[in-house]
């Protein structure tokens, strides 16, 4: 009983990874195509349009939006996710990047989901070039929206870095966030 005790941190960390690096896309997905990713982006951008007045406005103020269109999410106790992204810039792509996070906790299932964050200023901007990403909770402050902040969107309001908007959650675990999560450039 002791050496499953002493064992069983081990085990769980083991455990979260493999479902992280199985569910989670491969390193030779994400060398796949830069064209697919902006592809994929733009029409994600375009569902969320089409679902969220508000989320045109902030589209419509963004100095750029940083798209993934899809991400992965498992786990059980341990658990991760991750998923690629564009960097678009007056709707032309300017960067690729990855979205990762893992977690430990009561949680058990998968699923997947997108996020558009619109970055609302230069400063913002700035920090993800100089920096190749940022983990979430430092630098730029990041709002994620929900439908009730979406309903006081309008151009005075619009004061943050950036905004965050969650959209086509598919699956069996409860909520998106992007706490913990860690942004990366991706070099092409």
């Amino acid at each position: 009983m002791h050496m499953i005790r002493k064992w069983f941190p081990a085990l769980v960390l083991v455990l979260g990874l493999s479902l992280t690096t199985t569910f989670g896309p491969s390193h030779s997905a994400v060398a796949a195509s830069a064209s697919e990713l902006t592809r994929d982006g733009k029409a994600a951008l375009e569902r969320l349009y089409s679902k969220s007045e508000k989320a045109r406005i902030y589209g419509r103020d963004a100095h750029a939006i940083l798209v993934f269109p899809k991400i992965v999410k498992a786990g059980f106790v341990v658990g991760g996710q991750s998923g690629e992204g564009v960097l678009l810039i007056d709707g032309k792509p300017s960067g690729y990047y990855r979205i990762s996070a893992a977690s430990i906790g009561l949680q058990a299932g998968g699923q997947t989901f997108g996020y558009a964050l619109f970055l609302m200023n230069d400063t913002a901007v700035g920090y993800l070039r100089e920096n190749n990403g940022w983990a979430i909770g430092t630098g730029p402050n990041v709002v994620v929206v929900t439908e009730g902040v979406a309903a006081e969107a309008n151009t005075t309001t619009l004061k943050n870095d950036v905004y965050a908007f969650p959209f086509d959650q598919k699956g069996l675990m409860a909520g998106v966030d992007l706490e913990g999560s860690k942004i990366t450039q991706l070099r092409r």
